[in-house]
C-alpha cells in the first residue's frame, strides 16, 4: 500500500497492511513547513520522508481578520524588542471601546505567547462581537505545490475552530472558564454567532479547494476538570455535529482534536460520527488508557496516539521503544490504529535526543505493526 491508500483506509474503517506512522506537525512533504528549512532538522526529516505516512498540514489562505469574519475593524500595531523576544500589541477599535492584544516569540521556538488577550471582560466580548461579519474566502493558494509534492506519500490535513476555541481564546483561560460556568446564557449566545459563522465560512472553505481530512481543535477547552461534561454537551457536542455533517456531505473526513482527560466525553466525541480522534492521552496526561479508547472506538472511529512529546523529548531509546511496544498491544488489533505523538518539537536547533528518540519510535513501530 501506499501511504495515502494506507490512511484512507483506516479513516474508513479498512484494515491496512501495516499501521500507519506519522509525526503529526512534522509534515515531510511540504518544503515551506519550518521544519524542512531549519537545518537542524534536515537529517530527521529526511528519515521521516523515507519511512513514515505524512499527514501534511495546510491551511487555504484566507481573509478571516477577528473572530471568523473578513471585516477590516480599524486597527493599529505595535511591535517592539524585549531581550530576545519579539513583542507585538494590538489595538483594535470597536464601537465604543478599543480593544487591546500583546503576542510575543522568540527566533529559537516555533510558538507565540498571549501575554494580553483582546477581551478581559463581558463588556469587551460584546464590543469585539459587535463588529460586522463579512464572511471569510479562500483561495488554493500553493495547494498545487503541496499536492505535488506529496503525491502518493499521504494526504493533506487542514485545521479549524470550533466555536468554543474561539470564545476561550479571545480571553484569558481562567476567565474564560468563568465566564463559561457563570454566564452560561451569554457564553451559549457568543457560541451560537460564532457557530453561523463557522459554518458559513467552513463551506466557503469547502466550495473552494477541500481536502482529505479536517482536524477541529477546541474541545479540550471545554473538557474536566475546567468545565463539567453537561458543558461538554451543551457548548461543544452540537456544534461538533453540525461541522462534522456539513465535511461528510463534502465526502471528506474529519478527526477530532482533543488534549486532556477525555473519559468522561469520549461517548460524546464519537457520537458526533467524526472519523477518528486525537491525541487519547492517558493517564497521568489524560484520564483514559489507549486500550480503553480504542475498545470504545472501535467500528466507530480510528484512534491517533499516544506517544507524549515529553518521552521524546527527554526518554532514553529503550524507553521510547517500550512505550511504542506499548500502544502497539494496545491498539494495534483490528486495525482503526494510527501510532503517532501528542505533540511536536518546536525547538530551534533540534535536540539530537529528540532526534535519535523520534527515529527509535519510528524503526519501532515498523518492526511492530505490520498486519
Amino acid at each position: 500500500m501506499t501511504s495515502r491508500e494506507r490512511l484512507t483506509a483506516v479513516l474508513s474503517g479498512g484494515l491496512p497492511d501495516r499501521v500507519p506512522v506519522s509525526t503529526y506537525e512534522l509534515c515531510g512533504y511540504n518544503s515551506r513547513s519550518f521544519e524542512n528549512q531549519e537545518e537542524s532538522y534536515h537529517q530527521l526529516m529526511d528519515f521521516i520522508r523515507a519511512n513514515t505516512d505524512s499527514i501534511t498540514m495546510w491551511d487555504p489562505p484566507g481573509s478571516e481578520r477577528q473572530v471568523k469574519s473578513a471585516f477590516a475593524a480599524p486597527t493599529d500595531q505595535e511591535r517592539w524588542e524585549e531581550g530576545r523576544y519579539h513583542v507585538a500589541r494590538t489595538t483594535l477599535h470597536t464601537p465604543g471601546r478599543d480593544l487591546r492584544a500583546v503576542s510575543k516569540y522568540c527566533d529559537s521556538i516555533r510558538t507565540v505567547w498571549q501575554v494580553e488577550h483582546l477581551c478581559k471582560d463581558l463588556d469587551d466580548v460584546d464590543a469585539l462581537m459587535s463588529l460586522p461579519y463579512e464572511p471569510v474566502t479562500y483561495r488554493r493558494g500553493d495547494y498545487d505545490r503541496v499536492c505535488a509534492e506529496l503525491g502518493e506519500h499521504g494526504i493533506i490535513m487542514t485545521s479549524l475552530a470550533d466555536p468554543v476555541c474561539t470564545a476561550m481564546e479571545i480571553m484569558e483561560f481562567g476567565e474564560a472558564t468563568v465566564w463559561a460556568l457563570t454566564e452560561p446564557e451569554h457564553f451559549q449566545a457568543t457560541l451560537e454567532e460564532l457557530q453561523r459563522r463557522n459554518i458559513r465560512n467552513l463551506r466557503n472553505m469547502l466550495d473552494t479547494c477541500p481536502v482529505d481530512l479536517y482536524r477541529i481543535c477546541g474541545p479540550e477547552y471545554a473538557t474536566p476538570p475546567y468545565l463539567p461534561p453537561a458543558s461538554f454537551e451543551k457548548f461543544v457536542y452540537p456544534y461538533l455535529c453540525e461541522m462534522v455533517e456539513l465535511i461528510h456531505s463534502y465526502g471528506k473526513k474529519v478527526r477530532i482534536h482533543s488534549h486532556g482527560r477525555i473519559g468522561r466525553v469520549l461517548d460524546m466525541i464519537l457520537d458526533t460520527g467524526a472519523d477518528a480522534l486525537d491525541p487519547c492521552e492517558a493517564p497521568p496526561d489524560g484520564d483514559i488508557s489507549l486500550a480503553e479508547v480504542k475498545k470504545k472506538a472501535a467500528g466507530r472511529a480510528a484512534v491517533f496516539g499516544n506517544l507524549q512529546l515529553k518521552l521524546l523529548e527527554n526518554a532514553e531509546e529503550a524507553e521510547v521503544r517500550q512505550e511504542v511496544r506499548r500502544c502497539m498491544e494496545a491498539a494495534k488489533e483490528g486495525g482503526g490504529y494510527v501510532i503517532m505523538p501528542t505533540a511536536s518539537p518546536i525547538n530551534i536547533p533540534l535536540s539530537p535526543k529528540t532526534e535519535r528518540n523520534y527515529i527509535a519510535f519510528i524503526e519501532e513501530a515498523l518492526l511492530l505493526g505490520q498486519y
